[in-house]
């Protein structure tokens, strides 16, 4: 008997385009990024970015991000800047 792959799934309704910011400090992006050091321990980057203005806000570098650690820093960003995304 030959096994049958599953179907894939759809998403339902249509996707609306994401808008483009007109400011600074309207969307903001975070990217994990996460390599090995020569002798096999792993690390893990945090990057801000605004997406306005393509500046990097925060960069956030250590062998273990949770989540915990992710809103820490991003009150922190939030404070530090002129305000976090959306805000008034």
């Amino acid at each position: 008997m030959v096994r049958r792959r599953g179907r894939h799934k759809r998403a339902m309704g249509t996707r609306t385009p994401m808008l483009v910011p007109q400011a600074i400090n309207q969307r903001w992006s975070l990217d994990f990024v996460s390599d090995s050091l020569s002798d096999g321990r792993r690390f893990r980057v945090l990057c801000v970015v605004d997406d306005f203005s393509r500046e990097c806000l925060a960069t956030v570098v250590d062998t273990s991000l949770g989540g915990v650690r992710v809103v820490r820093e991003l009150e922190r960003l939030g404070y530090r800047t002129c305000g976090a995304p959306g805000g008034s």
